[in-house]
């Protein structure tokens, strides 16, 4: 009751790092603090029109994290998470994508991946496609083939040859580079 009348009661929120077509990227529960009870009906108004800025601490582990980092920061009575991991939010229903606390604050695109364990069907990662396609598209530009290899691995008679061969024409006539 003292807390009530005095205190400043945290806002409980959902926190949302994605939203794609019908799927969440669910972070997880989090709280936001107001300064007092002005100020708490102001942050429930920013969160209702989605534009809450600050800071919002996680409840699993207590980390203070920037709002900004989050598609959406949901108040408690907005969703609802069922058993079986359907969200309902805006009168519609949502797949969820468990999102691990490594990509809380990647900022780039996630995918959704399927689990065979735990709470969720599906878990969030980030989303390195284009990352893979850029090097795949570098090493056929320049014509150069990238093998790997033990470190300790010795190179065959011919593949040294050629690369000593490289390195006497790029020399000059007494040896520098």
């Amino acid at each position: 009751m003292w807390k009530r009348l005095f205190g400043k009661p945290p806002i409980h929120v959902w926190v949302i790092k994605q939203v794609d077509g019908d799927l969440l990227h669910l972070c997880g529960e989090g709280r936001i603090t107001p300064e007092g009870k002005r100020a708490r009906d102001d942050m429930l108004s920013a969160l209702k029109r989605g534009e809450y800025q600050g800071p919002v601490e996680m409840i699993d582990n207590g980390l203070v994290l920037n709002a900004r980092l989050f598609a959406a920061l949901l108040p408690d009575d907005a969703f609802r998470l069922d058993a079986d991991g359907i969200a309902h939010w805006q009168g519609q229903r949502w797949h969820v994508s468990k999102v691990p606390q490594r990509c809380w604050t990647y900022d780039g695109p996630l995918v959704a991946h399927t689990m065979t364990h735990g709470d969720f069907d599906l878990v969030s990662s980030e989303d390195v496609s284009g990352i893979r396609q850029r090097a795949t598209s570098d090493a056929q530009s320049d014509g150069r083939h990238l093998q790997f290899g033990a470190a300790d691995e010795l190179e065959g008679e011919a593949e040294f040859a050629a690369r000593w061969q490289r390195r006497r024409q790029t020399e000059g006539p007494d040896g520098d580079h």
